[in-house]
């Protein structure tokens, strides 16, 4: 195993314990459904899809930022900028380019019938951030790799991009109360839980807002941004009003899920 595979297992995992421990002292919600069902089959989607995306691609983020250095790709490879300079402006690139690519996933009705798997789930908590289709996962990687043959990133940007992508998407999910106050402060920067979980919402116009992972200067310079749920964090729905049922938890239904009847229009109305 390379270092830098040790890195991002390491670093995943550890915050996957971090935040499931702190959503466990300090909850935000009282959750609905049961949690070993949800967990078996959200961890089990990360699983399939570290199986799948080997098989299907010849090429993984980091050996394609490795390959892109060594034969010039790229819009950084072929310019002398400073490296510190490069590194931040390939990491916040590649973070509006996952943006773009949510706001896709909700846009296009057949991206859309991917992405509800992810919508899906009744509840939130840090494994709602690794609950994604594999064929979702597969697409997404595909974006991440014309994105870095485009830009030309230094690998440890990507590596860097990578960890901080991984250990947003499971802070923003995770069911974690924190202070209103340190929430104000802290959304003026990142995606916060509070701010993250609007987008949730069965809500059509709550669903398609607050699409930003890391950074959420994106939402609102893009007009996506909505401060709070209508219903309030504790009396809102949260997920796909066509899958509530217990058994559309299970993980069997989660793969089968996008090729069910089940058109965007499921997303409530405002």
């Amino acid at each position: 195993m390379t270092w830098e595979v040790s890195v991002r297992i390491g670093s995943f995992v550890s915050l996957l314990v971090i935040f499931s421990l702190w959503e466990c002292l300090t909850p935000r919600r009282v959750l609905t459904g049961r949690r070993v069902i949800r967990w078996v089959s959200n961890l089990g989607l990360v699983v399939l899809s570290g199986i799948a995306v080997p098989l299907v691609l010849p090429v993984a983020s980091l050996a394609m930022a490795q390959m892109a250095v060594t034969r010039g790709w790229g819009l950084f490879n072929n310019y002398e900028w400073p490296h510190a300079l490069v590194f931040v402006l390939c990491v916040v690139a590649l973070d509006f380019v996952i943006y773009v690519q949510h706001v896709l996933f909700h846009a296009v009705p057949a991206l859309w019938k991917l992405h509800q798997v992810h919508h899906s789930d009744i509840d939130l908590d840090a494994t709602s951030g690794l609950r994604f289709h594999v064929i979702e996962i597969v697409l997404s990687m595909l974006v991440k790799l014309a994105a870095i043959v485009t830009l030309g990133p230094p690998v440890l940007a990507v590596l860097a991009f990578e960890v901080i992508l991984n250990g947003t998407a499971l802070f923003n999910h995770a069911n974690i109360k924190l202070p209103l106050r340190v929430d104000a402060v802290l959304r003026l920067f990142v995606v916060t839980p509070d701010m993250h979980r609007v987008h949730h919402s069965v809500i059509r116009c709550e669903t398609d807002s607050n699409y930003g992972f890391n950074l959420s200067i994106w939402d609102r310079f893009c007009g996506t941004y909505r401060a709070q749920p209508k219903e309030g964090h504790e009396g809102m729905t949260i997920g796909v009003n066509a899958f509530r049922e217990e058994r559309d938890q299970w993980l069997d239904r989660l793969l089968l899920q996008p090729f069910r009847n089940s058109p965007e229009k499921d997303k409530e109305a405002d």
